[in-house]
């Protein structure tokens, strides 16, 4: 936000950034006895993504950079994963977070490009 650093300009830290947004905005309409499981799980693998995109593109060696971009890729399959529970228990129709399905595929594709370089 306020150390204008390269990763900033990146396509998939928009993207983290955007998807993360989604993820805070769904879970405020989930119920109430999901607080502490569903939206605290989804919540935290979110800000995951970003906050490890952002933390991997400080690092100086590759090797280290892609753990991190990894460990963020894992976050992405575990909103999809936890998204799917929340489908499952028809919290949400799927048709409602169909823009977030969209930010959960464009970020896994970016994150697996850059892990694969």
């Amino acid at each position: 936000m306020f150390l204008q650093l390269a990763h900033t300009n990146l396509e998939v830290y928009k993207e983290s950034y955007t998807l993360t947004l989604e993820v805070y905005k769904i879970t405020k309409t989930l119920p109430e006895s999901e607080r502490y499981n569903l939206v605290s799980q989804l919540r935290r693998a979110a800000l995951s993504v970003h906050l490890n995109l952002a933390e991997g593109s400080s690092r100086k060696s590759s090797h280290e950079r892609k753990r991190y971009y990894e460990i963020a890729r894992g976050s992405v399959i575990e909103i999809d994963a936890a998204l799917d529970i929340v489908v499952g228990l028809e919290y949400l129709d799927k048709n409602v977070i169909e823009n977030i399905g969209e930010s959960i595929v464009q970020t896994f594709k970016l994150l697996t490009g850059m892990i694969g370089k």
